[in-house]
């Protein structure tokens, strides 16, 4: 399989120019709905190769209609210790995705919003490229390292810590620069930060924090 897979969530359809950017390359992608996503993938004119899950949030009759046109069926038990998407996320690295995109991870439920971003943090996702879509944005998780934002002039940067206190923090092209310090968890001070040109660049030296970039001013 190749490495770039794209997985439909059961959240809101959340058309914009973040999820046509991720629509852009379905063709070359491993197609993975994780249960009720397979709703969401069929709004975008997209047959899942692959639904996963326990099949709690599909209709039957999307379910055998897509069973007939080949996708795979991989049913589990509702008791079970992984979310759908948890799942859907663990089989596309397993098949060699080491880029990943998910559509319709946010919706009206804020545990399930929540605990869909925190996914990223995956110990299985390590070393890969994932990013949840919706809208006009793009959320990311970056561990110590290095994360390049690709935007425009004007575009807004979120810096969220996620695990306690992020520190050394540096930035590079944002209006409001960060030089090697620290984010705490709970005051706003990444937030509605501002991208001066076409590339910015975040550092992390210890933590974890969640990026999420929007396209314009949010």
């Amino acid at each position: 399989m190749g490495e770039y897979a794209l997985i439909f969530a059961n959240g809101d359809i959340r058309d914009g120019q973040m999820v046509r950017r991720a629509l852009a390359q379905a063709a070359d992608a491993l197609l993975i709905a994780a249960d009720g996503g397979a709703r969401v993938a069929r709004h975008f004119g997209i047959t899942p190769q692959v639904v996963i899950g326990d099949m709690d949030s599909i209709t039957p009759e999307l379910l055998a209609e897509l069973a007939v046109g080949g996708s795979e069926i991989r049913q589990y038990p509702q008791a079970k210790n992984e979310t759908d998407l948890e799942l859907a996320l663990l089989y596309a690295v397993e098949h060699g995705a080491r880029k990943i995109r998910v559509i319709g991870a946010v919706g009206d439920r804020l545990d399930q919003t929540l605990s869909n971003v925190y996914l990223l943090a995956l110990p299985a996702l390590a070393g890969c490229d994932v990013r949840l879509v919706a809208d006009d944005e793009e959320t990311s998780l970056l561990l110590p390292g290095v994360l390049t934002i690709d935007g425009a002039a004007g575009d807004t940067v979120s810096l969220v810590p996620v695990s306690g206190v992020a520190r050394g923090v540096r930035t590079e092209a944002l209006v409001y620069p960060l030089h090697d310090e620290d984010l705490l968890f709970g005051p706003t001070r990444g937030v509605s930060n501002v991208m001066e040109s076409t590339r910015a660049r975040v550092q992390l030296r210890e933590g974890a924090l969640i990026v999420v970039h929007t396209i314009g001013r949010a």
